[in-house]
């Protein structure tokens, strides 16, 4: 099944040794609860990858032998060591706070460290006695402060003796080329080897060619000395500073591990999270029985390798459950029907690992207790065994141990021996695991196989496409019916002479040829449903996205009728408003003249008209309203035959004709009027008014 290639897939993105391990040696897993933990705590950190907000996992180093250290009593860390334990702390306090940004989207994965608390007091101790690099700082202790401040002063007295002592030497012109040296932890000068009973000191050895000697001037031993004492008492006193840290730590040795887990767990997660992304997968629907249910399924393999070439993957659809519980996949060499079972069998060992599997996230994938392979050629020249012997005793070993909750799958079931009797045998050991209720999918040629979908219950038939014309596979499964071998047309388009193709054809069983021709016609009928139906399925879209044209169109109109119905009514309230505010300057008006006027009966018939006036502005505004609720505002320019409204008095008629000077007759009731187009704009009946 190549799994082999995922796991190395996979350990190229673990960054820690653990995760490479637990990458190397992934379990299969028959715990629902256990593969759902694991299956969702990936997915969920394949989408946190999105985000800008990036887990924090930056320790990724082997601590093991440290740890195991620090569980020894007596035990001394090196600085180092207790910086990596500091930065291993520090690490689990960024992962709490990002948990603490992201809130509770993420809960499988905070599951992994829920319960590990973050120490504050770990850093506290470290911090203060060894700096980034794992150096032991100089204040670590009080003693250490004094012991290097001497040593320094000590050191540099050194030096500028030392250099003294050079110059006078190189002056009287005993030094080598390279002047000095440090041979034994001692600061030596470099001589010529005729000089050496000249240069008094303590003689430190001889370059390899014994022209040159190393002798450390008796002008700085005594320095040397004192240097060497400090030194010595620095190393005890770095010594019992990380021995003193270290005892203080051991009693975190338990939550030193859990850290170093999770850590571990987290960078395992991510790399799971990485694979995913790469080959796009997803987590499908988990059932707590055996079953397969396959939507748009790939292979992962093949889709990383076409992706790379940019080329298309045919996704892989299909079911296997109770009822149909046996796939015989048949059809033409080189057709990809042992590629649909791997595809299969791969998907199912990786999802039992606890890998998201490239699929839709609809599909729906069971829980197997055994998975059972016969792929290829398994002969075995060391216990003498055929290729179809070393069949037979696979075929024995799924006999005697499949079961209801087995998933396997067989390559060519019946191969390597004489047809019919394979054919017979394929047909028997079938039937038994049918028996067995075991699922399964078997590849083969055997017309045989092909027919049992009909004589045994739980077998269905499975054609891998293939394109006859063009002699191409097309690499697409078909449910529900067998597929031939296109035996007859591969060999008339490779080239072979017709009379002997005709010949082959002559001496093929009369009734397995025209079974097998059947089967070749109800392909070729397949293929061609199937370029109809795509034609369809192109004409329906280009019908939808009309529809959808349309419907917006349509939408845009009624809102354009919408808003000039809604500028009509506000024009019509603005004359109303603009008539009140005159009707209430002239009834002043009317007051002021008839405290003035001597006849007083003309200011009566002044204002009689102007209420007479209002009465009229009443009917116009009823008269309105019914024509709103009557007819609905189009928007379009009036053309003869539509019905059109007057903007002022609101009366409906039918437009006749218009002229070029924008005059038109409109037909009211059985009247003609001639009118001035500016005043009516184009209606339409209001149905659900009608109604």
């Amino acid at each position: 099944m190549e799994f082999d290639k995922i796991v190395g897939l996979l350990e190229k993105h673990c960054r820690s040794d653990e995760a490479k391990y637990r990458a190397a040696h992934l379990r299969f897993h028959t715990r629902l609860e256990y593969l759902q933990q694991e299956l969702e705590q990936t997915l969920e950190f394949k989408g946190s990858l999105s985000s800008s907000d990036i887990f924090p996992i930056d320790f990724v180093k082997n601590i093991k032998k440290e740890l195991k250290l620090l569980s020894i009593p007596n035990a001394v860390l090196k600085g180092s060591d207790l910086n990596a334990l500091r930065l291993l702390t520090l690490n689990i306090r960024d992962i709490h706070l990002w948990f603490k940004r992201q809130g509770n989207i993420y809960p499988h994965l905070w599951k992994v460290v829920e319960g590990v608390e973050y120490n504050k007091d770990i850093p506290a101790l470290i911090q203060p006695v060894v700096d980034d690099n794992g150096n032991v700082r100089d204040n670590a202790s009080p003693e250490l402060l004094q012991i290097r401040n001497e040593l320094q002063g000590a050191r540099h007295r050194l030096r500028k003796l030392f250099e003294g002592v050079v110059r006078k030497l190189a002056k009287q012109g005993y030094l080598a080329d390279i002047t000095e040296s440090f041979l034994n932890g001692r600061r030596v000068v470099a001589v010529g080897a005729e000089h050496k009973r000249i240069v008094k000191g303590i003689f430190h050895g001889e370059s390899d060619s014994a022209r040159t000697v190393f002798i450390e001037p008796e002008e700085t031993i005594a320095l040397n000395n004192e240097v060497d004492a400090l030194e010595r008492d620095e190393k005890k006193e770095v010594y019992k500073v990380l021995a003193s840290v270290t005892a203080q730590l051991s009693v975190y040795h338990p939550l030193f591990t859990a850290y170093y887990r999770v850590i571990n767990i987290y960078d395992f997660i991510r790399a799971k999270a990485l694979l995913a992304t790469d080959m796009n997968a997803n987590m499908p629907v988990l059932q707590n029985e055996p079953q397969v249910k396959l939507v748009d399924a790939y292979h992962p393999l093949l889709y990383l390798y076409n992706t790379a070439q940019q080329k298309v993957t045919v996704p892989l659809t299909l079911e296997l459950n109770k009822k149909q519980r046996i796939l015989i996949i048949s059809g033409p060499n080189a057709g990809g029907k042992t590629v649909a079972m791997k595809t299969v069998g791969l998907l199912q060992l990786m999802l039992q690992s606890g890998l998201l599997i490239p699929v839709n996230p609809i599909s729906e994938m069971g829980i197997f207790r055994q998975i059972m392979i016969h792929i290829g050629d398994t002969q075995s020249i060391e216990n003498e065994l055929s290729t179809y012997s070393s069949h037979l005793k696979d075929m024995k070993f799924f006999l005697e141990n499949a079961n209801g909750k087995t998933l396997f799958f067989i390559d060519e079931l019946g191969g390597g021996t004489d047809p019919n009797l394979g054919g017979a045998f394929a047909e028997a050991i079938v039937e038994r695991l049918s028996y067995k209720n075991a699922i399964g999918i078997i590849t083969t040629h055997y017309l045989n196989l092909k027919v049992m979908a009909g004589k045994v219950g739980g077998i269905i038939n499975g054609a891998m496409n293939f394109d006859e014309d063009r002699l191409e596979p097309l690499y697409k499964l078909t449910i529900g019916k067998p597929g031939s071998s296109y035996t007859f047309a591969i060999a008339q388009r490779s080239g072979l002479p017709h009379e002997v193709i005709s010949r082959a054809q002559q001496l093929t069983d009369r009734g397995h040829f025209k079974l097998d021709k059947m089967l070749h016609q109800a392909e070729r009928q397949t293929v061609r449903l199937d370029d109809k139906e795509e034609q369809l399925n192109k004409l329906i879209r280009m019908y939808e996205e009309k529809k959808a044209e349309y419907e917006e169109l349509t939408d845009k109109e009624r809102l354009k009728q919408h808003y000039a119905t809604l500028k009509l009514q506000n024009k019509i309230k603005k004359e109303e408003l603009d008539y009140l505010r005159d009707t209430e300057r002239k009834f002043k008006q009317l007051v002021t003249e008839w405290k003035k006027a001597s006849d007083k009966q003309e200011v009566i018939r002044s204002a009689e008209t102007l209420l007479f006036r209002r009465k009229q502005l009443k009917e116009q505004e009823a008269a309105a309203q019914k024509a709103d609720r009557m007819y609905i505002v189009t928007g379009k320019v009036p053309r003869p035959g539509d019905l059109v409204r007057n903007i002022h008095n609101h009366q409906v008629g039918t437009l006749e004709s218009v002229d070029a000077n924008k005059k038109g007759m409109v037909k009211i009731n059985k009247l003609s009027f001639n009118v001035q187009m500016k005043d009516w704009i184009a209606v339409e009946r209001n149905l659900k008014a009608g109604k």
